[in-house]
């Protein structure tokens, strides 16, 4: 590149502690030069810790400082389109934490705004970018389960201390999150399905409020369609006794059997052979996303999540949670 991008972070959160803030850091093209927080202890303490320069207490200040190329925004999805909207008007690249926006409309209106300006926007599905779930793009490409004709995800786990006590989780606040922890989590999946499979033409669901331990939905069921006749199914519960996570994308010659979050081996299974990726994640596990961004940047690839794909990924929601 023949500038370093220096990046400011709005919402110097635990996402941004290890999974993605030292990437920006470790990037070669990448710095930090800024970041914001409200709490001014925690700002000033992050800052320190990651030997940034500058902090704020206001986003207005960070997005506004002419040493601030491009804005991270890591905060919860309810601010996104508010810090989003006025990055696009200040003509700086954004990247913005998923899910994008607590709604597809929301989504649209970011991305027609940094589009109006022909601004570079991402999204974080982080996924369409680690070696460990590409093994399962590359399976799917090189037809060897055949034609894939369904995928199906079942997901669990049990209550945290935080829901059993009644605590305050933007994560589970319907105002924030509607569908509770399936916002935050399943995102990730279906986000990815659309990346492998060709983005989702249709989906419904039922979601309910099952245990009542925040206002947010904690039990999902759905069904979509992809392009070529591929279905999917889909179930979601976040108070069940056992953590479970199993995708299966069943095809003409075979299975792929993979978790979205567990670390244990994904696995090729047909009647020919039995192939197992047990590819490690980086240290810093949106390292891939953050290089493919750089890459974009510097007119060597395109990154595989922009603001259109995430966008998707949030309409797809919004039909799941639909009343």
């Amino acid at each position: 590149m023949s500038k370093v991008i220096r990046w400011g972070i709005i919402g110097c959160g635990d996402v941004t502690e290890v999974k993605s803030g030292p990437a920006y850091q470790q990037t070669k093209g990448f710095s930090i030069s800024a970041v914001m927080r409200r709490n001014p202890a925690k700002v000033a303490d992050y800052a320190k810790r990651h030997k940034i320069p500058k902090y704020y207490t206001n986003a207005d200040d960070l997005i506004n400082d002419a040493e601030v190329d491009a804005v991270y925004i890591a905060t919860p999805p309810d601010s996104h389109k508010l810090y989003a909207l006025k990055v696009a008007e200040a003509g700086k690249i954004c990247c913005i934490e998923k899910p994008m926006a607590p709604s597809y409309n929301d989504c649209v209106l970011i991305t027609k705004a940094f589009a109006d300006k022909k601004l570079p926007l991402f999204v974080a599905y982080y996924r369409r970018t680690l070696p460990r779930f590409l093994k399962v793009k590359e399976w799917i490409d090189k037809g060897l389960i055949g034609e894939p004709n369904h995928i199906s995800w079942v997901f669990s786990k049990p209550a945290n201390a935080t829901d059993l006590s009644g605590a305050y989780n933007w994560r589970t606040d319907a105002q924030i999150a509607p569908g509770g922890y399936f916002d935050d989590l399943a995102s990730h999946g279906l986000d990815f399905f659309n990346y492998i499979l060709g983005n989702i033409t249709a989906a419904n669901g039922i979601a309910i409020n099952k245990y009542n331990f925040y206002s947010a939905k904690d039990n999902i069921a759905a069904s979509w369609l992809h392009p070529n006749g591929v279905v999917g199914s889909g179930t979601w519960c976040f108070g069940s006794k056992e953590a479970q996570d199993e995708v299966t994308i069943y095809g003409s010659k075979g299975r792929i059997e993979f978790s979205i979050f567990q670390l244990k081996p994904f696995q090729l299974i047909t009647d020919a052979h039995t192939e197992i990726n047990e590819i490690a994640h980086p240290k810093h596990i949106q390292q891939y996303h953050v290089e493919a961004m750089r890459d974009q940047l510097s007119d060597l690839g395109m990154h595989p999540c922009n603001g259109v794909e995430g966008a998707h990924t949030a309409w797809v929601m919004d039909q799941i949670l639909a009343d």
